[in-house]
């Protein structure tokens, strides 16, 4: 039995959560609260050393980081062939994104998201508003590249279908939510992108990201501790 370590506020445990549910992979729900630091302690360390979630065992072999984990069960079980295509061009447009989404969406949405919301949540600090302003300004130059480059006459990110790359840019895309930030405000094509992409992903998409919108609806952005 496949075992999936997760915690839903991390956006790359989203990503693997929700395309185990769509692919109707078989898998054992491990959930690790982060806020309780459940993934520092000793038992879970010994599944991932790094500490971090996504993780998954499958059968004594485990395997850490989201990419990854999601190009393996794209091997190992029968999946859908658009969410990483066997066809060697189609597959390299898929790993040109997950390569270029590192340093860019995914580092640039979460850090605008600690900065502006988590930290200060965690710590009791105010508001560092010149890092806010730093990633914010990187994360809307991301923002600007996905509308006009990487979804220039493309419905989705790597072609004509939904594949991997777009599951894994919608789940960084929803964290600056819930720092207050609306990706979609005047970006019509990533409006559009985002809506397709949901559309495909549900039910499991809106189950996933239960906690997201609950957080972004009740504090729209403003710290707790603030209000």
């Amino acid at each position: 039995m496949l075992k999936a370590y997760y915690d839903l506020m991390s956006q790359p445990s989203r990503a693997v959560y929700i395309f185990l549910k769509k692919t109707k992979i078989p898998f054992q729900e491990c959930p690790v609260a982060l806020r309780k630091g459940e993934h520092r302690g000793e038992e879970y360390t010994k599944i991932n050393p790094f500490q971090l979630v996504p993780t998954i065992d499958h059968g004594g072999f485990k395997l850490t980081e989201s990419v990854a984990i999601l190009r393996y069960l794209c091997r190992e079980f029968p999946v859908p062939d658009h969410w990483y295509p066997k066809d060697s061009k189609l597959q390299a447009r898929v790993d040109e994104y997950l390569a270029w989404q590192h340093g860019n969406t995914r580092l640039n949405c979460a850090m605008f998201f600690q900065h502006k919301f988590l930290i200060p949540l965690m710590t009791g600090a105010e508001v560092n508003e010149g890092k806010v302003r730093h990633f914010q300004g990187r994360m809307e130059t991301v923002l600007d590249q996905l509308e006009n480059i990487w979804l220039k006459d493309r419905l989705f990110i790597a072609g004509d279908q939904i594949t991997l790359a777009d599951l894994l840019a919608a789940c960084e895309l929803e964290q600056p939510s819930m720092g207050g930030y609306d990706v979609r405000q005047g970006r019509p094509v990533l409006n559009d992108w985002f809506d397709r992409v949901k559309e495909k992903l549900q039910p499991e998409y809106d189950e996933a990201h239960f906690m997201v919108y609950k957080v972004t609806n009740m504090f729209k952005g403003q710290v707790p501790s603030k209000m």
